[in-house]
């Protein structure tokens, strides 16, 4: 068998709670790391939800690897809005990346560019120069990340949830002309099920660009437990060298908020837990297997 990369498999704390707190983290960490988890995705709904100093005691604590996932509610946006919002929006986005930086997150990922959910019709030429003007609106936080060691990984959303960039051409696209080490792709097999006409092949595309990856069922519920292609999935990631984080994201439907937002309408797992350790067997499974 040829020598594979070796990504590290993660999950996100999403699966159990929103928003997420300081001591949630602390249980959640210990049992995470107990089922063999090596890294995990951690939402910043608001700044000072979770403290940053504590977090980075706690992950040590538990040897786990953090990917910082900016959230993106009404009103935080780069794209179409008025002056005040792109201001506020980039503060948060440089908040991202100073509590990456202190808690050792070599990654800020997400729809860094748009509020999740909000969906408008643009002609052509229009959504060209929105396209432009959001990927200038980016650059200085790209620096502003790359003076730091962080990097950015900007995430494709299904047609459902935004009409700025829905698949990974167009976020090549988006982010083309930015520098490629402060500013990649966060692709999730969720979204991309809806929106590629083959997935493996929008990852060979994806390459170097490829900052980290996000995996669930195809419904959101356990990897494995659908209809996905995933050994033509882990072919394309084989191909390119992935060795970044692969984490599972799903959410809960006990919390209200982020059940709606998510549109869970559901239980997708037997539990929260069973889904992530169910997820991750497989996970761990399907990556050694032959080629």
């Amino acid at each position: 068998m040829t020598d594979l990369p070796t990504p590290v498999f993660g999950v996100n704390t999403f699966v159990w709670t929103s928003p997420l707190t300081t001591p949630q983290l602390s249980d959640l960490a210990e049992k995470i790391a107990g089922w063999g988890f090596g890294a995990i995705e951690l939402p910043l709904e608001q700044v000072g939800d979770w403290d940053a100093e504590s977090t980075a005691e706690i992950l040590r604590r538990h040897d786990l690897r953090p990917v910082l996932c900016a959230v993106m509610p009404p009103g935080r946006d780069l794209v179409a809005s008025s002056p005040d919002v792109v201001s506020a929006t980039q503060a948060y986005l440089r908040k991202c990346v100073d509590v990456a930086q202190q808690i050792g997150a070599a990654h800020v990922v997400g729809p860094i560019y748009a509020a999740v959910g909000r969906t408008w019709r643009a002609p052509a030429d229009e959504r060209v120069a929105m396209l432009g003007e959001g990927r200038e609106r980016l650059r200085p936080i790209a620096d502003y990340a790359g003076e730091r060691g962080v990097r950015l990984g900007v995430e494709p959303l299904n047609r459902y949830e935004t009409s700025v960039l829905n698949t990974t051409e167009q976020a090549l696209d988006f982010i083309d002309g930015l520098p490629a080490e402060t500013v990649g792709l966060n692709l999730d097999l969720y979204h991309m099920n809806i929106e590629e006409t083959d997935i493996p092949a929008a990852l060979r595309a994806a390459g170097p660009a490829l900052s980290h990856l996000q995996v669930s069922g195809n419904d959101r519920g356990t990897p494995g437990r659908d209809h996905l292609d995933w050994p033509g999935v882990r072919s394309a990631l084989v191909e390119i060298g992935y060795d970044g984080v692969i984490g599972i994201e799903s959410f809960t439907a006990d919390n209200k908020t982020i059940a709606t937002a998510a549109s869970v309408w559901r239980p997708l797992a037997a539990s929260q837990n069973a889904l992530a350790i169910d997820g991750l067997a497989f996970l761990r499974d399907w990556w050694g297997a032959e080629t």
